[in-house]
């Protein structure tokens, strides 16, 4: 297998980059713009692998993108590159909107127009892998799962421009036949998660005996799903899953905001005891991000039903993993700190 794979040097696009070529042994042009989050440090280990080139473009700039699809000749593509944090969408809107919608709508263009080449076997094999958010669907209250026939209701202009992107993808396969498949997910977490998110953010400004921000009165809920359970179930929708569907991912591991905080304290409170005492002691609850949705969470059934997939990890085991991997590569983290984000608050 070839495949292109946009937004390669993020957080999850280099998860997906290490498993395509490490355990799939597929051959892989990586095409990122390297913005803030892009993050080279990220693919390590794969970086002098013979199946991994790396294309340093902007998804907007249609002729650059042209030109590496009809150069590289992918089986498939992967599209994950995109502005990601609500905070910083509330900030600066039109970073989200470009990437996002203007992005989304070259590479569907680009790509279009080189499908169009393929030989009939070829085009009926061929993906366009659009990997989406659970925000498009808007807030839930106390009780109810969003499913893939839930409405839109995006919340901000993070969550709208990946909305508008989605229906971007939708159409490209309704009125040009693209074989296009769209996966919404729940929050992620894991290694080389840039720490402006709450996880990464926590772990590292406990470490640093730094206060642990929590909006509100942090009884929002997010369903949370470790990142590499989230790229199995990618490869498994781009592989197996059926043209034009979407599959909703999630891990079924709902927690509050204030709950996830104390787990991790807890955990650290374990794995690096503090002569200055627990790490809860840090906790400290701030105003709240503006239209803060109450609620997410996935209802799984389809991709666990028609493709077999499963989360592997629970919240416990996988935020266990998460810390220690965290407290193991201070070489990763270290200079992401020092010279592009502190941990200072964004989006107000």
């Amino acid at each position: 297998m070839k495949v292109i794979i946009t937004g390669g040097a993020g957080f999850i696009g280099s998860a997906v980059v290490r498993y395509a070529v490490r355990q799939l042994g597929w051959t892989v042009l990586n095409i990122d713009r390297l913005t803030y989050a892009g993050n080279l440090a990220s693919l390590r280990d794969v970086e002098n692998h013979p199946n991994y080139h790396f294309l340093k473009a902007d998804i907007c700039d249609r002729k650059v993108i042209a030109q590496s699809i009809a150069d590289f000749e992918p089986d498939m593509i992967f599209h994950l590159a995109a502005e990601s944090h609500v905070d910083r969408s509330l900030d600066e809107p039109a970073e989200f909107i470009q990437t996002n919608l203007v992005g989304t709508y070259s590479m569907l263009e680009t790509t279009r127009k080189y499908w169009s080449t393929l030989s009939t076997e070829k085009k009926s094999r061929f993906r366009f892998h659009h990997v989406s958010t659970d925000e498009v669907y808007g807030s839930l209250g106390t009780t109810g799962l969003f499913t893939e026939e839930t409405p839109y209701n995006p919340r901000s202009p993070y969550s709208a421009s990946k909305a508008g992107s989605d229906h971007l993808v939708k159409a490209w396969f309704h009125s040009y036949g693209l074989p296009v498949i769209v996966t919404n997910c729940s929050n992620n977490y894991g290694p080389y998660h840039f720490p402006e998110k709450l996880i990464p953010l926590i772990i590292l400004n406990a470490l640093d005996r730094k206060p642990l921000p929590v909006y509100g009165k942090g009884d929002n809920i997010r369903d949370w799903l470790y990142v590499e359970d989230h790229v199995k179930a990618i490869v498994l929708a781009a592989t197996q899953g059926i043209a034009g569907r979407t599959y909703n991912i999630g891990g079924q591991n709902e927690r509050k905001n204030k709950d996830v905080v104390q787990i991790i304290c807890d955990v650290l409170d374990k794995l690096r005891p503090s002569a200055e005492g627990s790490y809860r002691q840090l906790i400290t609850f701030v105003e709240d991000r503006p239209g803060h949705d109450l609620r997410y969470a996935i209802d799984a059934h389809r991709i666990e039903t028609e493709l077999g997939w499963h989360a592997e990890e629970t919240f416990e085991s996988g935020i266990v993993k998460t810390i220690q991997w965290y407290l193991d590569n201070s070489w990763w983290w270290k200079p992401i700190r020092e010279k592009k984000y502190a941990g200072q608050r964004l989006g107000i």
